[in-house]
């Protein structure tokens, strides 16, 4: 899915800057919660402080919980991943800068990528989380305020606007090309590839089918977030937000699937996921198919994120629709 991708910025995107805490969140249609305008102006750190971030409320648990050691898995310009143990098994955390993909386990810096790493360690290196703080080599971030990365939408099961359906899928497949011809970077392709299965599994409306395919597509593709578990993310979210009546089980068996063949982030990426957090820009794109928010702008970010990931994504989102109306709503 290549969420991150060693050859850009940590999150294989270009964007412009936003130095204000509420202009990035507010193009991903993300509620946040205000700060005064001393505590969210970037700046010099003296040492021993701790640098403010707007926090996911989906790494709640971990960032209020007890002091545990953790370990750094990559550092690059737009993000640090930390490597985090706990009882149910490694979970995962970032520190992420104002211009990268909002994501669901990340704590959020009110300031841009400049070009160097967030912060100077080498992968592996020895961090902290807990009590309220992360740590990890010379910097300190602490949660200002705080971020749902599930995005509200109107009812358990919405409606999503045909129109805007048909814009995502217009975006996303360009016009007049038939959805057999879609292609992703890293992924086989072909009538006996994996999305031609996932495309048949669709048309059958067949739940269990696709979930099958799971074990074709999980950890398919280069990078930390290879392609193929960014299409299952997108499927997985999308079941659970659209209120698909089997998307519990389906998240289930695309995070068990996860267990040892996939990278530590994805595998991450899939659990929020299987509990309907997502990106901000996954989050605005389903929030302007329900009518709150502005569409078309939220899709061409969405697309525009990673190499491959936004894009993925944007297909497991279109997956879920479809299985949702084929096999769940009147028709």
């Amino acid at each position: 899915m290549r969420t991150v991708d060693e050859s850009t910025d940590g999150h294989g995107r270009d964007t412009i800057p936003d130095d204000t805490a509420t202009g990035r969140a507010a193009r991903a249609g993300v509620p946040t919660i205000p700060l005064p305008r001393a505590s969210a102006a970037p700046g010099a750190r003296a040492a021993g402080t701790s640098v403010p971030a707007q926090a996911s409320t989906g790494i709640a648990d971990l960032l209020r919980g007890p002091v545990r050691s953790a370990r750094v898995l990559l550092s690059v310009p737009a993000a640090v991943y930390l490597a985090v143990p706990t009882p149910q098994g490694p979970d995962v955390v970032g520190v992420l800068t104002s211009d990268a993909a909002r994501l669901p386990l990340g704590l959020v810096l009110f300031r841009p990528s400049n070009g160097r790493p967030v912060v100077s360690v080498p992968s592996g290196a020895p961090a902290r989380l807990g009590g309220g703080r992360l740590t990890v080599g010379d910097l300190t971030v602490s949660a200002a305020a705080w971020w749902d990365p599930r995005p509200k939408l109107p009812t358990a099961r919405p409606a999503l606007l045909p129109e805007g359906v048909r814009q995502l899928r217009s975006a996303l497949y360009g016009e007049g090309v038939p959805h057999s011809a879609f292609v992703l970077p890293g992924l086989p392709g072909g009538p006996s590839g994996p999305l031609a299965a996932l495309r048949g599994a669709v048309r059958r409306a067949d739940v269990d089918a696709a979930l099958r395919t799971a074990t074709r597509l999980i950890g398919l593709g280069p990078g930390l977030t290879p392609a193929g578990d960014d299409v299952l993310a997108g499927v997985t979210a999308g079941l659970v937000l659209l209120g698909h009546p089997a998307a519990e089980r389906f998240g289930a068996g695309v995070t068990g699937l996860a267990n040892g063949r996939t990278t530590e982030l994805s595998r991450a990426l899939l659990r929020h996921a299987a509990a309907g957090r997502v990106s901000g820009e996954f989050a605005a794109v389903l929030r302007g198919l329900v009518g709150d928010g502005a569409l078309a702008p939220a899709i061409a970010t969405l697309l525009a994120t990673g190499s491959t990931s936004g894009r993925a994504m944007a297909l497991g989102l279109c997956t879920a629709i479809d299985l949702v109306d084929r096999t769940s709503r009147p028709r």
